[in-house]
């Protein structure tokens, strides 16, 4: 199981996809950007993940689908440690903010980055309360 991005751990509903932009609390990593809500998953997940790279900056879709293929993978080699500490269940939206094609090295140092940072604020939020 480790190492996967299984179909049920993709975010693909519109409805919290729409929801994640609006109410969603967000930290940026060039050229990352991750956008998260806390909310209840119909699935029996910790997490949904979904990935996005602007068509205004990336034109051509080759380009989008590769970016968003290096996204994924970045994302599923990385997630594992965060969601053995994380409470609650999340939706996730990483969002690509470069305007040119980036190198794995750079999604990847970015990624790592980030996910850290969200489990610190997730962390802290819960303490709070």
């Amino acid at each position: 199981m480790a190492f996967s991005f299984p179909k049920k751990e993709r975010l693909k509903s519109k409805k919290l996809f729409e929801q994640v932009f609006q109410d969603g609390k967000s930290l940026k990593q060039y050229p990352l950007k991750l956008i998260y809500l806390e909310t209840e998953l119909t699935e029996d997940v910790k997490c949904q993940a979904g990935m996005a790279v602007p068509k205004r900056r990336i034109r051509q879709a080759v380009k989008r689908n590769r970016i968003k293929r290096i996204m994924r993978e970045s994302y599923r080699l990385n997630k594992e440690p965060i969601f053995n500490k994380m409470q609650g269940s999340y939706a996730l939206l990483f969002l690509y903010l470069g305007k040119e094609s980036p190198e794995y090295s750079k999604v990847e140092g970015s990624m790592k980055t980030l996910l850290l940072r969200f489990l610190n604020d997730i962390q802290d939020e819960s303490k709070d309360q």
